[in-house]
Order: C-alpha cells, then sequence, then structure tokens
C-alpha cells in the first residue's frame, strides 16, 4: 500500500469515528456512548479496564463490536519491523547512558548505519547518538543542541573517546540554523518533539539533504494550538485536531512502576474529587483545570489539596465541607473517565500513524523516497516510529 493510499483509508477511518475519541474525558461526568457500548464499560471491572488498555491488538478486536472501522485499523496501522543485530559497543562508550535509553539507541542506529556521509544530529542533547553513530563509522557528527551545558559535557566526553564530534549550540526554533545542513549529508533527529523535529524536516529538506532520517515525538510541543498539516493530502483531510487530540498519540507508554501508578490514580481522582465540590460551590458544569503541582501533596489528605486547589483558582470554601462525599464522587468520575480513556485509547496509535503519515508524505513531495518502519519494540519505547527519506 502506498503512504498516501494508507493516508487516505486511515484519515477516513478516524474521520468517520471522531465522536469516539475526539473527547475530553474529564468534561463528561457520565458515559457518552450508545447505550450497547456504555452498558459494555460498565460491565468491565477496572483490572479488565487496566488489561484492555495495556494491550492495543486486544483493543481492536474487542471494540469491534461496537464501533465502526475498528476492525481496519490493525492493518492500517500496522508498521514493519525488521529486528537488527546491535552493535556490542565498548564500556567507554556505554558508561553514563541508562539500560533503556542504551538500547533505544543501539536499536535507532542499527537501523540507521552511516559509514559515508557525514551526519548532522538534531537535538542533540550531549550527543550519545551521534557518538554511537561516530564509533561505528560516520566520518564525522555535527551535533546540535540548545543548551550550552549539555554542549560542553558532549563535546569533553567526543574529546575523551577521540570521536570526530562537534557540536553548535542554538535555539533551533528561533535561530538561523541554515548553515547546518548540506546536501551530502545524513540528518538524524531521535525523538524531537513537536515543532522541533518539523523544523528539521523543513531545513532538511530546503537544502536538499541526502538522507533524513527521524523518530518523532510529542506531536503538540512548540506547536499551534490547532494541528497545521505539512502534506496536500493532510491539508485536504476534514480533520481539525487540537493539543489534546496530538496528546491521544502518545497515550500507549511503557508500564510504569507501581508506586508512580499509585500515585497517578490518586491525583486524578482527587482531581475529579475537587472538581465535583469546584462546580457545587461555583455553579460551574465545565471541567476547569489546577495546575500542576509536588507529587508530594498526594501523600497528604484531600482536603488539603482542596484547600491549596481552591486557593489556586480563587474559590473559597465553606466550612461545613463533606470532604468523604467528595471523595466517593471523585473515584465515581474516574470510573467514568478511564473508560471513556479506554474507548479513546481504541484510536491512539491510529492518530500517531496519520500523523507520521503527514510527515512521510511531506517527504515525498520535497522528492524522496521514503519508508516508514518500527526501530525497536514497543517495551523499550511506544515512541518507535522511524521516518527514512533519501533523496531521488
Amino acid at each position: 500500500m502506498s503512504l498516501l493510499s494508507q493516508f487516505q483509508q486511515l484519515d477516513t477511518c478516524l474521520t468517520n469515528t471522531r465522536d469516539f475519541w475526539q473527547r475530553v474525558a474529564f468534561d463528561h461526568l457520565t458515559l457518552p456512548f450508545s447505550v450497547q457500548l456504555n452498558q459494555f464499560l460498565l460491565s468491565l471491572d477496572d483490572d479488565e479496564v487496566a488489561r484492555l488498555d495495556a494491550d492495543q491488538a486486544r483493543l481492536y478486536d474487542v471494540f469491534s463490536d461496537y464501533i465502526p472501522s475498528v476492525d481496519l485499523l490493525a492493518g492500517l496501522t500496522a508498521l514493519p519491523y525488521n529486528e537488527k543485530t546491535r552493535s556490542v559497543l565498548p564500556f567507554w562508550l556505554s558508561n553514563g547512558i541508562k539500560g533503556r535509553k542504551l538500547t533505544q539507541l543501539q536499536d535507532f542506529v542499527s537501523h540507521v548505519p552511516e559509514q559515508q556521509l557525514p551526519v548532522l544530529e538534531w537535538c542533540a542533547g550531549k550527543g550519545h547518538l551521534g557518538r554511537l553513530m561516530a564509533h561505528l563509522g560516520a566520518p564525522s557528527v555535527h551535533s546540535i543542541e540548545l543548551q550550552s551545558a549539555l554542549c560542553e559535557q558532549g563535546a569533553h566526553s567526543a574529546k575523551q573517546q577521540e570521536l570526530n564530534v562537534h557540536f553548535s549550540c542554538a535555539n533551533v526554533l528561533t535561530d538561523d540554523t541554515n548553515a547546518y545542513f548540506k546536501p551530502q549529508q545524513h540528518a538524524v533527529a531521535l525523538h524531537a518533539c513537536g515543532a522541533l523535529h518539523q523544523t528539521f524536516m523543513h531545513r532538511a529538506t530546503a537544502h536538499q539533504c541526502e538522507k533524513i532520517s527521524l523518530s518523532p515525538c510529542c506531536y503538540h510541543l512548540f506547536t499551534e494550538p490547532t494541528y497545521q498539516p505539512m502534506s496536500e493530502a493532510a491539508k485536504h483531510s476534514a480533520l481539525h485536531l487540537s493539543h489534546s487530540d496530538m496528546k491521544l498519540a502518545l497515550q500507549e507508554t511503557v508500564t510504569a512502576a507501581p508506586r508512580i501508578a499509585t500515585v497517578r490514580r490518586k491525583e486524578v481522582t482527587w482531581r475529579l474529587g475537587f472538581d465535583a465540590l469546584r462546580r457545587d460551590c461555583t455553579g460551574s458544569t465545565e471541567y476547569i483545570s489546577v495546575p500542576s503541582v509536588n507529587k508530594s501533596i498526594f501523600s497528604g489528605d484531600f482536603s488539603s489539596f482542596c484547600c491549596w486547589a481552591a486557593a489556586q483558582k480563587d474559590i473559597t470554601l465553606p466550612s461545613d465541607i463533606d470532604y468523604a462525599a467528595y471523595l466517593e464522587q471523585g473515584e465515581q468520575r474516574k470510573r467514568v473517565t478511564d473508560r471513556i480513556e479506554l474507548v479513546r485509547h481504541v484510536f491512539r496509535r491510529a492518530l500517531e500513524i496519520w500523523l507520521v503519515l503527514d510527515r512521510g508524505l511531506y517527504l515525498q513531495q520535497a522528492g524522496y523516497d521514503v519508508s516508514l518502519s518500527e526501530f525497536c519494540e514497543k517495551q523499550l519505547t511506544p515512541r518507535n516510529v522511524l521516518i527514512q527519506a533519501t533523496r531521488q
């Protein structure tokens, strides 16, 4: 299937199912779907919801009985994964890179080997990726990074390791980075967020870099409130994506540690419990978010959290609040939001692949042969899509 055909079919599917995924779960006090689907969702206990949420294939299978076109999603979102042999790295090169991150880097490098062209590494951090590519044969690497401290650390490591890597400190969204891009070059970007990787693509195609390899991430960051399509096909789509919609594409995650998951459950429950209290105090019928806060607040009690949250929103609370009752409302609301999110999560990979295909089609329009694949297993990172483009 061509990228355009895949995009058009996926676009049609997502457009026809907008009522299921284009929602903000916290806005709803009750389940908003059909009677049949609502009954099924309420029949699931919390453990079943969690198990389903962790298994995208089962989500497709289970919800195909309730939502049209879901049976097409597995095929439309499938990307090839060709497992590559990871190069054995010397201790001095891998030292200081945490285990899962190191494996991601090894898998990424195994899919984008370079021994002929100079490499441009975008949003490089300490330059771990660039140093791996230099060690494995890239003739030179130019690493671009915002934070000067990271540039200094990366340059120091490269010098110690006798690798041909040099750094430039730049804000890639505001500085003129055109001079860094050259036609005879392999431009790479691993997990550059939102406008960071879009700017990278614009610059690399404008300067006709011979090869472009990237794994996009966090599609909403540093971007306009409404998604600005890159390809002509996406510009003609009926979909209009908000930041909330784009965040849905990121909600397939590697399982969090039990302690982190427990705190997260308590945080959501308390925020929803406070929302019920706020609605009663103000007469508001809309969900209003409360700012982020240090997680230590959730080791206290619910009443203290409510007092803090009320202060953030300039709300004066009455003295005779039944906090236990509002906490119970929070727990009931969480059951509703979890089940709305479960339905939305049926489409999370589909939305991510829609965004990836928009990028692939943009590169095709710019005169590149483009392939999409997965460079590692989802257990390492769900952001495992690799876009590779070679100038025609």
